[in-house]
Formats: C-alpha cells, structure tokens, sequence
C-alpha cells in the first residue's frame, strides 16, 4: 500500500491517521517508488494547479502497476466527484468524512466493488475524530483541532470541500498532546482549517485561548505555534 498526499498540514495529518489505521490492521506502507497493491491519493483542491496535480499522480499510480487499486481522497473528491469519476485509472473514491473509517470502505471494495456513496460535509455536525495521530516535523508534532470554515468567501471552494466548522473537543486534543510530550517532543503546531474559529460550535463558551491555556499547563511542552490556513482563489 502506498500513499500520496497533496496541500496544506491538516491534509498531511489526516495522511498520517489513514496511514497509522491501515498499519493497525496488519497493511505495510511503501515510498512512492516502489510497485503497491493499493494506491490512496489525498487530494487537493485550492487551486486549479491542484486539482491538475492530483489528476496527473492517480494515473502515474496506475501506470505503476495496472492491477492495482487506486484510490481518491479528500478535498478534490469532495467538490468535483463526477469529474473523478471520468478518470478512467481511478477504482474508486472517497470525500472528506470517509478518511477515519478508511481501512473498512477499502475492504469492502476490494470484496464487493460496489460504489461508495460520499456523505455531505455540509451536513455534518461533528468533528472527524481520528484520536492519536503520530505527525512529526523534526522536532515539532501537528496537533489538527478544527475542520470546516463558515465564512463562505467568493474566492473560496475551502467550505463546499470542508463543511462548516467543527472543534474538536478538548479532552481530546489534550490526550493527543500528552502522549506527544512523553516522546520528549517540545513543541507543538496547531493547526485547522480556520482555528480562529474553534469552539464556536460547542455549546458551552470556549475559545481557542482556553484550549492553549490547557496545553501551556501540560508537562514537557515548551512551545506552541498557531499554523494559520490560507487560500488562494480556484480560477
């Protein structure tokens, strides 16, 4: 098995959670130059750029080994599925919510190959929990605590590709954080969609400062980034 992933850090975390889950259940994971079995592409879709990159690596995957499966993820799925869909070397397809039960939607594919019907993000109340993610930067770990943006700018796809903001619920990401320090990782990266945003979905008030007041108390960290997402406009 193989993965590919384009875009911003919460993409390469949500790599990171699909990859840890398939080396759960017993898949070996292969670089990029070596033939797989099974080729999932985490795609972008903030660009026009984008979109023709992902295009253009799900059929290099499928020149490197014809019998495989390949598969497409993420942003890009999300907003433009019947277009993947004309893709001939793509197998099959997966949006944004399908990411954290990936391992089960691969098995059942390759037993039934039967459709995958995506659900709709805009729909979607509650924060896609992968719980602990393993996503290092030499010494920094990526810590993802929001999803979704409601802003809905023109120049924007980011909210039809993501949905509308959802946190992460803070126990969680200081679970997350506390595991990281017993590595003696130092420092950790917060990153989102729209952070600045987090907690305005719960129904008690609680704010992106409270959430760093908790992790500036938890043994080991030394230090905390803000990783800022920005876009850029799709035509």
């Amino acid at each position: 098995m193989l993965f590919i992933h384009f875009g911003c850090k919460v993409n390469q975390y949500e790599t990171n959670g699909m990859i840890q889950k398939f080396e759960e259940a017993g898949y070996n994971i292969e670089d990029f130059d070596k033939k797989a079995d099974i080729y999932i592409v985490n795609t972008c879709t903030v660009t026009n750029m984008s979109d023709r990159k992902s295009r253009q690596i799900l059929r290099k995957a499928k020149e490197l080994n014809s019998n495989s499966v390949v598969i497409a993820v993420g942003c890009y799925v999300q907003v433009a599925k019947k277009e993947i869909e004309k893709i001939p070397e793509i197998d099959f397809a997966l949006g944004n919510k399908e990411k954290k039960d990936i391992v089960k939607y691969v098995e059942d594919f390759c037993k039934a190959k039967e459709e995958i019907e995506l659900a709709d993000v805009m729909k979607s109340a509650e924060y896609n929990e992968f719980g602990t993610v393993t996503y290092t930067e030499k010494t920094r770990a990526v810590i993802k605590v929001q999803d979704g943006c409601d802003r809905f700018c023109s120049y924007c796809i980011i909210p039809y590709a993501r949905g509308r903001v959802r946190s992460r619920k803070p126990e969680n990401v200081i679970e997350e954080i506390k595991n990281i320090a017993k590595e003696n990782i130092k420092e950790v990266v917060i990153t989102g969609i729209h952070i600045a945003s987090y907690g305005k979905d719960f129904e008690k008030e609680y704010r992106l400062i409270d959430l760093l007041e908790e992790i500036n108390e938890i043994a080991g960290i030394e230090r905390i980034r803000l990783r800022i997402y920005r876009t850029t406009s799709n035509n």
